[in-house]
């Protein structure tokens, strides 16, 4: 039974060493204080998610990540143009940080949520938060607290409902632990935005059976039905049956009676927040999925990365 609470009960439970299912702008997160490793190992837990996969941490402030991380210029940089926001930067870490965290990585994931709630509730109990997606391993992402509820409800302390997540799709991670910089994860943040800010282009390195963050693994984001992702709406066939449903972007003609829109004004940022809550909706009715790919540019990329994934996992 989902145990929805307040934020000053949500920060008693952190305090404590619960877990409780948070909002973000990006997905709803499962947090823990970051610093305590018991508490730490609850989030693995619930989500049967394995070790070496490691989890991001939020705080509140820039002075926040210097307390965690080693901060340099560029970090600084990006942080200053687009927080509190959806993004994440891989840093040194500080021996604050347990391992657990890590997974045993000398870098740390840090970001700086750009939800009221969230900011609220660090701000209030004063924690390093770590906090993944608040759904099982492998999973569709939750962007309701609703969603949340539906598949974790009873293995966490606490749920706080704040509304539906904006951005829709996790954050973009950028690696800025070595020389060059690279993203590791595509999100919620335009690669473009952030080329612009660093002045280059940045690699895209964004699959890794070691990885030193999340989102990383090939295999990902089910949602309980087999995903087909294709280059064009040519490639569907036209003869779909009733199981099937097909997923598309922008001005789209009718391929088929099951068919429905990320956006179709074709607005990436519309096209992101519906993503997780489409695919969710769509597993639930049908046995296969059809999606046709965005364009390769702004958030069109997360988009596609989020299919690619789960067409691998379903």
């Amino acid at each position: 039974m989902a145990n929805f609470c307040s934020v000053s009960q949500a920060v008693d439970l952190l305090l404590s060493g619960g877990i409780v299912a948070l909002p973000t702008e990006t997905v709803y997160g499962l947090g823990a204080d970051a610093t305590n490793e018991s508490a730490v190992a609850k989030i693995f837990e619930a989500k049967n998610r394995p070790a070496f996969d490691p989890l991001i941490v939020h705080v509140p402030s820039i002075d926040a990540v210097k307390e965690i991380a080693e901060l340099d210029e560029r970090a600084e940089a990006l942080l200053l143009a687009f927080s509190p926001g959806p993004l994440t930067v891989v840093l040194k870490k500080k021996n604050i940080i347990p391992d657990l965290v890590t997974s045993g990585h000398p870098t740390v994931a840090v970001r700086i949520p750009g939800h009221p709630v969230m900011l609220e509730v660090l701000n209030k109990s004063g924690l390093f938060i770590a906090a993944p997606s608040a759904n099982p391993f492998g999973y569709t992402s939750p962007t309701t607290a609703g969603h949340v509820a539906d598949q974790l409800g009873d293995k966490i302390d606490g749920i706080v409902d704040g509304g539906p997540c904006q951005v829709g799709v996790e954050s973009t991670i950028v690696d800025l632990s070595g020389e060059q910089p690279k993203v590791l994860r595509l999100g919620g943040m335009a690669l473009e935005q952030l080329e612009l800010v660093l002045g280059a282009a940045l690699p895209v390195q964004t699959s890794s059976s070691k990885p030193n963050a999340p989102g990383m693994l090939s295999a990902h984001y089910n949602p309980g039905a087999k995903v087909i992702l294709v280059e064009s709406a040519d490639e569907i066939p036209k003869d779909l049956g009733s199981e099937c449903a097909v997923l598309v972007f922008g001005e789209v003609r009718m391929l088929h009676s099951q068919q429905y829109n990320l956006s179709p004004t074709g607005d990436f940022q519309e096209a992101a927040r519906n993503l997780f809550k489409l695919l969710r909706s769509l597993g639930k009715r049908y046995t296969k999925i059809f999606a046709v790919k965005l364009p390769e540019v702004s958030l069109g990329r997360a988009v596609n990365d989020r299919l690619k994934r789960a067409s691998v996992t379903s």
